[in-house]
């Protein structure tokens, strides 16, 4: 009943859905009426600036490494990735939106930090270069998720500082998370292919989206 109990509780911290409260209580905005209709981090930045940015990228962040903090409490004995993975859901479906939330990046980073510190800064470190050669946050979480999802199965036998036992319920729940992330990033992906995707001002390729050709 208890292990019950900190699910729910993980899900609903997942579920806080802090580029839309931001949004609301510091700009009068409802983010998900502005640009991507995304209430994530990505969003949030394009349309609320770089302070919200990065206080939603911080929220989100950190509900996921909370919720997966539960399982250390005295007396659970749980996979702390359940909980983290329960506070995945409540991102991407949360109750306190409509069921409507964000595309699980940054809650599934919290998740790592949560669980395994160095791997998160390992996955970190790979999303950053990424984001530098593409300068495009959506190709970034996707490849990143793909490379962090292989590496759960590789690393174990190459460099076991970063992973030093395979873990198949790591790998287990990489592999969900990246079907999820690309899955709503299906629109992202489509807007890759046209070339019309959004880019950051950072990187090697900033600055380089075409503009969408107006109809007649």
């Amino acid at each position: 009943m208890k292990i019950i109990l900190l699910m729910l509780i993980a899900y609903l911290l997942g579920s806080i859905p802090s580029g839309l409260w931001i949004g609301k209580a510091f700009y009068k905005k409802d983010i998900r009426q502005y640009g991507s209709g995304n209430s994530g981090t990505t969003n949030t930045f394009r349309i609320l600036g770089v302070k919200a940015g990065f206080a939603v990228f911080l929220a989100d962040l950190l509900k996921g490494t909370l919720a997966t903090s539960l399982a250390y409490l005295p007396g659970i004995d749980i996979n702390p990735l359940i909980f983290g993975l329960c506070a995945i859901i409540g991102h991407v479906f949360p109750i306190f939106a409509e069921f409507k939330g964000g595309k699980a990046v940054a809650t599934s980073a919290g998740m790592l930090l949560g669980y395994h510190p160095l791997f998160f800064f390992y996955s970190l470190a790979i999303f950053l270069i990424l984001l530098f050669i593409t300068s495009m946050v959506s190709l970034s979480s996707m490849l990143a998720a793909v490379i962090i999802t292989l590496s759960t199965f590789i690393l174990p036998f190459i460099f076991p500082v970063l992973l030093p036992e395979p873990d198949g319920l790591l790998s287990f729940i990489a592999v969900v998370v990246t079907a999820f992330i690309f899955y709503l990033h299906r629109q992202n992906i489509q807007r890759i292919r046209q070339g019309t995707e959004s880019r950051i001002s950072f990187g090697l390729n900033k600055g380089k989206t075409k503009k969408k050709k107006k109809v007649k």
